[in-house]
Formats: structure tokens, C-alpha cells, sequence
């Protein structure tokens, strides 16, 4: 099961709703080129169809994410574990450098100069999740094996 935080449910909710409304519009631009004639060579209800095609399967997609994904209720949230919607403080235990990270169910695309998100299922994501305070975790990238202490859960 796939974890998200309130706020990705209503964004994934939002972003259904916005497909679901372009329903209408592409199904108007199909009928309006189909119109033009020969079905064939027609560029516009081609793109339109394609339109569609990919419309519904990001509704299909989203449903089902919606459907199967728990949302984890923040103020029930393990206290002193890292867990989905939790902020935290790392150090790179190489580098000594410290960053704070957000651990998202997805990616959330907020665009944060503060705050790196990190989804769950990413290497990193897998490491933080059940980590406590002063804990060193392993994470497993392109060059190689990287340790972070966790310094503090905000």
C-alpha cells in the first residue's frame, strides 16, 4: 500500500476533477474535426483522439491510486520515527552538510528552495522511512552507497 499525505490526496483529487472537466472539451473538438471530412487525413481529430486516449488513462491512473493509497493522518504520526509527511534534518555523514527533506508519498512538485522532497519509494525515501533520531541510514545511489544522519524531525 502506497502512503500519501492529505495534501497529495487533494492535489491527486483536484487534478482527477480538472480531467474529468476537459471530458467535455475534447469530446467537442473531436466532433467539430470529425466534421471537417475524411477521417483520415485529419491532423486535428487524430491529435484530438490522442488527446483523449491520454486523458482517460491518467483518470484511469488516478482513480486507482486514489482507491488504493491510505492517507496517513499527520497528527497520529509515530513520534521520533521518520514516516510519510514528515520533515527531517540530515547530515551527510561524508560532507558534513545538512539539508532538510520532506519524505512525500509523491512528489508533490512543490518548489521549495528549502525543503528537498523525497518520495517513499525512492532509495532514499526507503532508507529514512522508520528512522529515528541519530540514526545513520544508507542510501543507495548511481555513485555509490551515501550515509545521513538523522539530525532532527521537525
Amino acid at each position: 500500500m502506497e502512503f500519501i499525505t492529505k495534501d497529495e490526496k487533494a492535489s491527486l483529487e483536484a487534478r482527477l476533477e480538472e480531467l474529468k472537466a476537459q471530458r467535455p472539451v475534447i469530446s467537442n473538438r473531436i466532433a467539430e474535426a470529425r466534421a471537417l471530412g475524411d477521417l483520415k487525413e485529419n491532423a486535428e481529430y487524430h491529435a484530438a483522439r490522442e488527446e483523449q486516449g491520454l486523458a482517460e488513462a491518467e483518470i484511469r491512473r488516478l482513480e486507482a491510486r486514489l482507491k488504493s493509497a491510505g492517507v496517513v493522518d499527520e497528527t497520529a504520526r509515530p513520534e521520533g520515527i521518520v514516516f510519510v509527511g514528515a520533515t527531517v534534518r540530515m547530515k551527510d555523514v561524508d560532507s558534513g552538510e545538512a539539508d532538510t527533506y520532506r519524505l512525500v508519498g509523491e512528489s508533490t512538485g512543490a518548489d521549495d528552495d528549502e525543503v528537498f522532497e523525497v518520495t517513499a519509494a525512492s532509495p532514499m525515501g526507503e532508507a529514512m522511512m522508520k528512522a529515528r533520531v541519530g540514526e545513520v541510514i544508507r542510501v543507495n545511489t548511481p555513485r555509490g552507497v551515501k550515509r545521513f544522519e538523522i539530525v532532527e524531525i521537525l
